[in-house]
């Protein structure tokens, strides 16, 4: 059974920093497409980047480039998203999903075939 769990959400103040986690298990970790996306309250999901877990490719949108870092630990089936200088903007549930490899670098929700429950991130001004 496929699992992703995220955790590491939480409220801090703009220009702040946190670092999300998604812990997987259930699937060989080593040849997937890993996502982070984010949806806000009446708002789509939005991905926000993504990584090859067999070539470590990252992906960013623009509206977190510069700021996030995407980064996988294949020895712990373990995803990361560093978040640094947080803006109130980017306040939303993140939730990290799995699809085929070939599709790294796309932000199409239908190209991920699992998805984790979410973590909150706040950021007040």
């Amino acid at each position: 059974e496929v699992q992703l769990v995220e955790s590491g959400g939480g409220l801090v103040q703009a220009g702040g920093s946190l670092r999300l986690s998604c812990a997987a298990s259930g699937f060989t970790f080593d040849d997937y497409a890993l996502g982070w996306f984010r949806q806000a309250p009446g708002k789509e999901r939005e991905g926000v980047s993504s990584i090859s877990t067999r070539d470590g490719r990252t992906y960013y949108a623009d509206s977190v480039k510069g700021r996030f870092t995407i980064s996988s630990d294949n020895a712990k089936n373990t995803v990361y998203l560093q978040m640094n200088s947080l803006k109130p903007e980017d306040t939303a549930g993140y939730y990290c999903a799995v699809g085929e490899e070939h599709y790294s670098g796309s932000y199409h929700p239908s190209h991920y075939d699992y998805w984790g429950q979410g973590t909150q991130v706040t950021v007040s001004s």
